[in-house]
């Protein structure tokens, strides 16, 4: 593997493609290693399966369905789930051959924290019940599988998640752009898991302190764009290389050389989603 730094969730496929090509070719010149592409549902899905075949290796991919949209019926959850099916037996053939798998991971995936807020200001309920339900599935498949987990679970959601993958016994979950309280931080902590740090670590207190608290083994870089930022980033857009960025911040918060924070958030990187 050659490169600085990884990418850990990008939602790749929602860039133009003339823009995606120019953004992957300046990160891969500016020390890039690799992005992780995650979907959004089945379609996102199939144009992720497309980049990464564009860029094998650049592009690894990631499939589930994100929790930030209404449920999806009963056949395009059984087509998701067929799909993913196939690209895991795919995997097998190609990991017994030493080729990039054409899934690396289980995700986005998670509970809808926002989508719930939003509603409880509108006055209305959101069916919680059904999100839990398709979460569980996405962690019994990582299970069956033994693929890692990308999880969108923040605050009081966070400890949901937690609650299936101890009971389906899911050890390597990713907690993307995590926030939450102390109490459930210890709980990550203790079972292991892994969370990542946005650009947002160069500017917001609450994410600052988180990383001076998360273990310096489960952490990593990601941009989730094209999720635009604020600070030092306002105006811009979101792109794969502001993660070298996060590991100048996190060796400063640190008290590590930015060579040193390369190494350790690649490293994590490569072990998590290698």
């Amino acid at each position: 593997m050659s490169g600085l730094f990884a990418d850990t969730h990008i939602h790749l496929e929602q860039y133009a493609p003339e823009e995606a090509e120019r953004m992957l070719r300046e990160f891969r010149s500016a020390g890039g290693a690799y992005v992780v592409a995650v979907s959004m549902n089945l379609e996102s899905a199939r144009r992720t399966e497309r980049l990464a075949r564009q860029y094998p290796g650049l592009v690894r991919p990631a499939y589930g369905f994100h929790p930030e949209q209404p449920l999806p019926s009963a056949e395009e959850e059984e087509a998701l789930f067929a799909w993913m099916e196939r690209r895991t037996a795919l995997g097998e053939a190609a990991a017994a051959e030493g080729a990039p798998r054409p899934m690396v991971a289980v995700g986005e995936v998670g509970l809808p924290y926002y989508s719930r807020q939003e509603a409880a200001e509108r006055g209305e309920a959101l069916d919680e019940a059904g999100y839990v339900r398709l979460l569980e599935r996405f962690v019994v498949f990582a299970a069956r599988h033994d693929l890692p987990i990308v999880l969108h679970a923040v605050y009081e959601d966070a400890d949901t998640a937690c609650d299936l993958l101890e009971r389906h016994g899911v050890r390597r979950a990713h907690f993307h752009w995590f926030k939450g309280s102390a109490e459930t931080v210890e709980r990550m902590i203790a079972s292991g898991y892994s969370i990542s740090f946005t650009p947002d670590i160069l500017y917001e207190d609450e994410i600052r302190e988180l990383a001076l608290r998360y273990p310096a083994d489960r952490v990593m870089s990601e941009t989730d764009g094209p999720w635009p930022f604020e600070g030092p980033f306002a105006g811009q857009a979101t792109h794969p290389s502001m993660t070298a960025d996060v590991c100048r911040e996190w060796a400063a918060l640190r008290g590590l050389s930015e060579a040193e924070a390369q190494v350790v958030l690649l490293a994590n990187a490569e072990r998590f989603y290698g």
